[in-house]
């Protein structure tokens, strides 16, 4: 029996490089986005890193939202979070 060999579909490939190359073209501003990483969240509110952690760490935080182990802050309960503290 002959063995059949596999060969890569060249434009399958350059379609998952290009989708890959173009994936900076496509951001989202933080503004529009509905959940932030914690750097982001960072750079969005001037908060620091240690603090968001500490924050979004306690049990029922209102504006965490857990994707396995990472932790994504949503973004407009944040923010509502945010308008309603005197001091963090």
């Amino acid at each position: 029996m002959d063995e059949i060999q596999t060969i890569p579909d060249r434009d399958f490939v350059g379609n998952v490089e290009q989708a890959t190359n173009n994936k900076d073209e496509k951001k989202i501003p933080i503004w529009e986005k509905l959940t932030l990483t914690i750097d982001e969240a960072v750079a969005y509110s001037g908060i620091g890193k240690n603090k968001l952690r500490e924050l979004t760490g306690k049990p029922f935080c209102p504006f965490v939202l857990h994707n396995g182990t990472k932790r994504l802050v949503k973004r407009k309960e944040f923010e509502k979070y945010l308008s309603a503290q005197k001091s963090i």
